[in-house]
C-alpha cells in the first residue's frame, strides 16, 4: 500500500490538472508558451500517475478497472468483478 503523502500528492496533482485545463488548452491553442510556462507545474497532464484505487499501487496498473494486477487477481477470485472469472480449459 502507498504511503497517504504520496495518494495525497497524486489528488493534489488531479485538483490542479482540472482546474487549469481550460486555461491550458487556450493557452496552447493561441501559442503563448510564455504564459504556458507561469502555469503551475503540477497542472500538466504529463505529471500524473496512474494509481491503484484501493492501494495507490503505481505499477502493473489495468487502465479498464482501475486497479493494480495484485488487487484485480484478488478480486477476481472473490467474485467482487462481475462478468470476471478465472480462466480454465
Amino acid at each position: 500500500m502507498a504511503k497517504k503523502s504520496i495518494t495525497a500528492r497524486q489528488a493534489k496533482r488531479e485538483k490542479l490538472v482540472a482546474k487549469f485545463a481550460e486555461k491550458r488548452t487556450a493557452l496552447k491553442a493561441a501559442g503563448d508558451y510564455a504564459a504556458l510556462d507561469q502555469l503551475p507545474k503540477n497542472a500538466s497532464p504529463v505529471r500524473l500517475k496512474n494509481r491503484c484505487q484501493l492501494t495507490g499501487r503505481p505499477k502493473g496498473y489495468m487502465r479498464y478497472f482501475g486497479l493494480s494486477r495484485i488487487m484485480f487477481r484478488d478480486m477476481a477470485l472473490n467474485g467482487k468483478i462481475p462478468g470476471v472469472k478465472k480462466a480454465s480449459w
